[in-house]
């Protein structure tokens, strides 16, 4: 299924203003592209675009509302500084599974000034030196990277927090 028919699917009776919660995972996006996903989803809080092809954040609509944003599984490389634009007040986000290479891919992150919760599980960034160390330093305001937080301690499920 494609990214907009899903997304007509969980329209059904609702307004995109009246939609929390968006899931699309594993649909087919248009060469990088939501197509269906606009500004309208003025209260979206959490967005999941687990494997549907994304090579870029950069299409993203302007999400005010959205705190966690599932991105696992994709193909982006880059152009992370869109985010601290489009979505602002994000608190969660998961890049596992894509193209990271290095730190200065991240080092836009650093203007989430909300960001707690960052996974980049299976990027290539992770078998740097000191990887950890060094996020950590690079972004101050993270609690937990990888489902760590700096001591080395497994972080609660995000999901609780997520829903508190």
């Amino acid at each position: 299924m494609d990214v907009y028919k899903r997304i007509q699917l969980e329209l059904r009776n609702r307004t995109p203003s009246d939609v929390k919660e968006l899931v699309l995972d594993n649909c087919r996006s248009n060469e990088g592209k939501i197509e269906g996903l606009t500004d309208e989803f003025e209260e979206l809080e959490f967005l999941s675009t687990i494997s549907v092809g994304l090579t870029s954040v950069a299409n993203l609509p302007k999400l005010n509302k959205l705190k966690q944003l599932e991105l696992s599984d994709n193909r982006i490389s880059g152009g992370l500084e869109v985010l601290a634009e489009k979505c602002p007040n994000l608190t969660h986000l998961n890049l596992s599974g894509n193209k990271i290479e290095d730190l200065s891919t991240i080092e836009p992150l650093k203007m989430l000034e909300n960001l707690k919760w960052l996974d980049l599980f299976d990027c290539e960034v992770t078998n740097l030196n000191d990887y950890r160390e060094n996020v950590f330093t690079l972004l101050p305001q993270l609690t937990y990277l990888d489902g760590y937080d700096r001591d080395n301690k497994e972080a609660p499920d995000s999901n609780a927090e997520y829903l508190e």
